[in-house]
């Protein structure tokens, strides 16, 4: 499905007038997911699953084909869990 097939759907189950405004209220919820996250907070949604940061430690791994190594910093990555309710319902 692509993002214009998913705005034609919430457009028609959320009543909106058009799909440019269900794609602003879409906008909104990413950017504001993205902002939480961001700030080092985690969102959950009840029935959905949850969007948390995790601290990723620092890792060193070979280049595949040849004998060089790196090391990849540690660093912060955004990881999302889905909920039982939803995996139940897909199921």
């Amino acid at each position: 499905m692509t993002k214009r097939d998913f705005l034609e759907k919430l457009k028609t189950k959320g009543d909106y007038k058009s799909q440019a405004e269900a794609g602003e209220v879409l906008d909104t919820v990413l950017e504001t997911i993205k902002d939480v996250l961001v700030a080092g907070e985690d969102v959950s949604l009840k029935g959905f699953g949850s969007f948390t940061v995790a601290n990723v430690k620092e890792r060193s791994g070979t280049v595949p084909g040849t004998t060089n190594t790196y090391t990849k910093a540690a660093h912060k990555a955004p990881k999302f869990k889905f909920s039982k309710a939803l995996k139940d319902s897909v199921e």
